[in-house]
């Protein structure tokens, strides 16, 4: 193994991963403050992927795509949540569950009532389409560089919004003890709407950015919401510090193992089976790195609550 395929693989691993934490955050934050198992959190990745990838082709320009889908995602979150979900945040996590996923299912149908069955082209800004030479010898892409700098830049801004402004404190409060919050005089109700707005905003942001690298197609939120979830359950409900951690776990140890497994395996098995269960025994590398957590930290590496 090369160093330029390690640092290749490593690179692809953060920018993933910070792009799982874009998901993550408005999840864990949900989550935290309202006990609220949202399954229809991946769906507005897809919609915030499927309005970029409109506006974009409509007007030419990725940048107003951009813009213009987190916005519109994200007023699609908070009438999503003023007008259904807030009905479940009384009930209990099998009808939300439930509930979620119908939802789920509700947007996937009316995506592909809308944009049709097959997938949409969403191509990076022409500015941002070739390599960049990090180093003498090696070449990376502009456009997966931008991403880490959009993630790495987000994850600083809502650090700063959750710790260091009255209303993160007014989240943390929250996600620690709802209850209390409220005794307190916290709008938790109100805050709750920002909240999943934001969240929102967040999922067409990840989604926005990843559409050129992987497919705008209906169902795209499905797999990486149980990516999400992994990641939440790792860093600990309700802590954007550990989202975030845990989305780099993650992002590097998928990445990573992908890249790295089917050379390994080949040597054992064969290069057929060695490309067929590389990628299963990748993910299955997710999920032992959860289990690892939980048996030594099982409420995650820094729950907010308690």
């Amino acid at each position: 193994m090369t160093a330029t395929l390690l640092l290749e693989q490593s690179l692809n691993g953060l920018q993933f991963g910070l792009m799982l934490f874009l998901l993550a955050a408005g999840l864990t934050l949900v989550f935290g403050i309202m006990d609220m198992i949202n399954l229809a959190h991946g769906s507005l990745y897809m919609v915030g992927a499927y309005l970029v990838a409109t506006v974009t082709a409509a007007s030419g320009s990725f940048w107003l795509g951009l813009g213009a889908g987190v916005v519109a995602t994200a007023m699609v979150g908070m009438v999503l949540e003023l007008s259904v979900l807030q009905h479940f945040y009384k009930r209990d996590h099998l009808s939300q569950v439930l509930g979620t996923f119908a939802l789920l299912l509700m947007a996937n149908e009316g995506v592909r009532m809308i944009w049709g069955s097959q997938p949409i082209s969403l191509n990076p800004p022409e500015v941002l389409a070739g390599p960049v030479e990090l180093m003498p010898g090696f070449f990376y892409s502009a456009y997966r560089l931008f991403i880490i700098a959009v993630g790495l830049g987000g994850a600083l801004l809502l650090y700063l919004l959750v710790t260091r402004t009255r209303l993160g404190m007014q989240v943390r409060a929250g996600a620690s003890n709802r209850d209390m919050a409220l005794a307190m005089g916290v709008p938790v109700r109100r805050l709750f709407t920002g909240v999943f707005a934001l969240g929102a905003a967040l999922c067409a942001l990840a989604g926005g950015l990843l559409g050129p690298l992987l497919a705008v197609q209906v169902g795209m939120g499905e797999s990486i919401l149980i990516l999400a979830f992994v990641v939440i359950v790792i860093g600990g409900i309700g802590s954007i510090r550990g989202a975030f951690l845990g989305a780099l776990l993650v992002g590097v140890v998928d990445t990573a193992g992908r890249a790295l497994l089917p050379p390994l395996l080949q040597a054992v098995w064969g290069s057929e089976a060695a490309s067929s269960a590389g990628g299963a025994v990748a993910s299955i590398l997710i999920y032992l790195l959860m289990a690892a957590v939980l048996f030594f930290k099982p409420r995650g590496l820094f729950p907010a609550h308690g």
